[in-house]
């Protein structure tokens, strides 16, 4: 079968590195150095458009490669150089995510770097940092070091737009822009720059297409096999028509999503470049070639699975501390099905069902799927969305309309943009077209860092670093309302810290890095003459996300119940036992006593649930206080608002956290997410939804993200299906926005471990999104592993 011979040939290469897009950039940039920076960045997309090595695998229908060779990561010298030199021998040693160098590219990427020195944005963010920032990154209280080596993305284009005009249509708007400038308007010069560059990297884009076109009609010419002949022969056909003009068949409007989707990703190193409502916007053409005979059902499922291959042959390689952050390589390309449409009806559409089939073919960590449920949802398509969550590839993740609607139209979104939300990266809602860079990605905020440094007097106990002073440590507290003072007073001081470093990056990626493909997708930056991070979008909205906020309030629950109320331990044990890792017989004592006598998140306790709500809001609270460099400048918006898709970030990040008072040891992992820690659910999944429908939801307009891992015996029968459901239904009744589900055993996983060549096709749900289990380092592994498996 087609699709099976494409993704196996695709699952079967060695990742490695591609030179090509960082030659040519720096060809671009050195060769039009006097241009403004978006429109030397413009030309050198053009250029790499036009230089690139192309290829067309045998058997596809779609096509575009993003690099030289099948699954081969594109070089992004301009957001960052300098780590690859650094670790450019042990690409191939990693514990994960290994990467080859080809022969002979080695020598041309480390000269690439050099030039690059002192000029990419990388660079410039640290040059510009203030010391204090920079001391909290070290200190692992803070991390961004994603958004200074990769930019931004978390976006997504307006697909329908691209498809009602084509490429060529973009390139208009553009120009009817230009023509409409007035040339006594102060900003008119940086507006036409913009608008300039919006036409070169749309011409790139045209000449990408037509050397497809090219490439399919010579191959055809060459092909002996009738049946290939003539499926190459279509393919230049489809790509000669979507290389100006908007499509007009399914096949064609597929091709150009993708053609769209692609140089979305050769232009920029930001990931989550999402797909929006694809559902929405495709059916239309679906619906037109369906009734004219031009279609039927299994071409239409064999075109989406071709798409589904060519979304997981993206990849993105990272520095090895931020790889560790999104472990699996994952690209979080979001796929959003169902949900109401802009006028409040259901949109679930039979195209909504034909991709939960298509994916469920697939069966690879991409696209990233995301289903929008309602009261009003069609029940055939909540039971297909379990069915294929059933099959243990950790998709669909499942989303509640009922909670984010409202939490956007509470951010200032209009009741249609509300409605027609789509889930980017990993569970972000934001608005299809309309929305700027990052709806999440930027700083990642380690709780339990905070309140280590809380209960130490201000002073980090790793690093002897005191960034804000304290009130006392943890053997000097009388009262538990004293302890909490002082944690809050930590918290002030680091979500400022957090934001000073976030204005500084902003402004460097506003400076060196300007998209000008993503500038002409995104509404209303053509009109503005202004790129998204200049305040182009009609919304700009952001977030974080936040790491080990279930940690901190069991720890603080545990404090408060041990010490404060019952009296079980004494600070000075509690102290002793943190600062030793609980060694020793009395320092075990301690943490079995902190283990078992202290309610955990996860078990419907108000006791401890209300700690980890009231945690949460000091922070949400702090954080609303501060606006981001886009404020006042056209967007709705300019905030920042809280999110929990920590990604794999958990791992890390738990990492420079010594032991805390929820019984975890120095160094283990945090809790991912707003998922319960690991074994401290014990009380059955119901119990689990209850307590985290009790934080602070509808606040939580970045998303908060839910991980239950189920054993896969649980639903083998229609019984078991119909508990799931109801266990949906009744969280999202109770105002819980996102909840997904690994149903693979821990026997199947720790097998995988031992022999991994066995499971290559392995995909599993790691937080926000599903990767490759046999990629993954070890410590994610285990995490995965770790996680309490119900039954329900």
């Amino acid at each position: 079968m087609r699709l099976e011979r494409l993704k196996r040939d695709a699952l079967a290469v060695e990742q490695e590195l591609c030179v090509e897009r960082a030659r040519y950039t720096t060809e671009a940039y050195q060769r039009h150095a006097a241009d403004p920076v978006i429109v030397r960045k413009a030309k050198a997309l053009r250029h790499t458009l036009e230089k690139m090595t192309i290829f067309i695998r045998e058997g596809e229908l779609v096509v575009g490669n993003q690099a030289g060779k099948l699954r081969a990561a594109p070089i992004f010298p301009e957001y960052a150089a300098g780590w690859l030199a650094e670790e450019i021998d042990e690409l191939d040693k990693r514990p994960g995510d290994r990467f080859a160098v080809p022969p002979g590219s080695r020598e041309e990427l480390l000269e690439i770097c050099r030039w690059w020195e002192g000029r990419s944005l990388y660079d410039r963010c640290q040059a510009t940092l203030p010391a204090e920032v920079k001391q909290a990154y070290s200190m692992g209280v803070l991390s961004a070091t994603g958004n200074m080596t990769s930019g931004d993305g978390h976006i997504m284009l307006d697909f329908p737009r691209v498809l009602a005009g084509g490429f060529g249509g973009i390139r208009r708007e553009a120009t009817a822009a230009i023509e409409a400038l007035d040339p006594a308007d102060p900003d008119g010069a940086r507006k036409r720059t913009v608008l300039e560059a919006v036409r070169i990297a749309y011409e790139g884009a045209s000449a990408f297409a037509r050397r497809f076109a090219q490439l399919a009609a010579e191959l055809a010419s060459a092909e002996g096999q009738p049946r290939r002949r003539r499926e190459l022969g279509v393919i230049s056909e489809t790509c000669g028509a979507v290389a100006e003009r908007a499509p007009g068949t399914f096949r064609e409007a597929i091709q150009l999503v993708w053609f769209v989707q692609l140089i979305s990703q050769i232009e920029s190193n930001g990931h989550s470049m999402s797909l929006g409502r694809f559902d929405q916007y495709m059916i239309d053409y679906y619906r037109r070639d369906r009734g004219a005979g031009r279609l039927d059902g299994c071409e239409a499922l064999e075109l989406l699975g071709c798409l589904w291959i060519k979304l997981f042959e993206i990849v993105k390689i990272r520095p090895w501390g931020h790889t560790r952050f999104s472990g699996g390589g994952p690209t979080y390309q979001n796929l959003t099905l169902g949900g109401v449409n802009p006028e409040g009806q259901d949109g679930t559409n039979e195209l909504s069902m034909l991709c939960l089939d298509s994916v469920a073919l697939t069966r690879l960590s991409q696209p990233n799927v995301s289903a929008r449920l309602h009261p009003g949802a069609p029940p055939a398509f909540i039971r297909r969305c379990l069915e294929v969550i059933r099959l243990g590839f950790g998709m669909p993740a499942l989303h509640n309309d009922d909670l984010m609607i409202p939490s956007l139209l509470s951010r200032g979104v209009a009741l249609a943009d509300a409605n027609n939300y789509a889930i980017c990266g990993c569970i972000e809602p934001i608005i299809p077209g309309k929305h700027g860079y990052r709806a999440a990605g930027m700083s990642f905020t380690n709780f339990p860092k905070i309140l280590e440094i809380a209960l130490n007097d201000g002073k980090d106990p790793r690093t002897g670093t005191t960034l804000c002073a304290g009130t006392g440590d943890l053997s000097s507290f009388e009262r538990f309302e004293e302890l909490w003072q002082a944690f809050a007073r930590q918290m002030e001081h680091f979500v400022r810290l957090r934001m000073a470093g976030e204005q500084v990056i902003d402004s460097a990626i506003e400076e060196l890095v300007p998209e000008a493909f993503c500038t002409g997708l995104v509404q209303d930056c053509i009109g503005r003459g202004k790129t998204p991070k200049e305040g182009g979008s009609v919304y700009d909205l952001v977030t974080g996300p936040e790491t080990g906020v279930v940690n901190a309030g069991n720890a603080l629950a545990a404090i408060k119940r041990c010490v404060f109320d019952e009296g079980l331990l004494s600070l000075e044990q509690l102290k002793q036992a943190l600062e030793s890792d609980f060694a020793g017989p009395s320092g075990e004592r301690v943490r079995q006593t902190l283990l078992n006598k202290a309610p955990k998140f996860g078990n419907d306790d108000d006791y401890v649930d209300n700690l980890v709500r009231d945690t949460y809001l000091l922070f949400i609270r702090e954080l609303s206080r501060y606006r981001t460099t886009r404020y006042g400048r056209g967007p709705i918006g300019g905030i920042s608002y809280p999110c929990t898709a920590t990604i794999s970030a958990n791992v890390p990040c738990g990492i420079p956290v010594g032991a805390t008072a929820d019984g975890r040891r120095a160094g283990e992992a945090l809790s991912e997410g707003c998922s319960p820690y690991h074994g401290t659910d014990r009380l059955g999944p119901t119990a689990v939804v209850n307590s985290v429908a009790k934080l602070p939801t509808v606040l939580l307009t970045g998303g908060n993200l839910l991980n239950q891992k189920l054993s896969p015996l649980s639903l083998d029968s229609p019984q078991g299906l119909s508990k799931l459901e109801s266990l949906v239904r009744t969280f999202f009744e109770k105002k819980g926005w996102h909840i997904q589900f690994n149903v693979v055993s821990a026997e199947t996983l720790k097998a995988a471990q031992r022999e991994p060549e066995k499971f290559t096709d392995l995909v599993v749900r790691v937080a926000g999104y599903s990767a490759l289990f046999t990629t993954l380092e070890p410590s994610t592994q285990e995490d995965i592993i770790a996680r309490t498996e119900h039954v329900l």
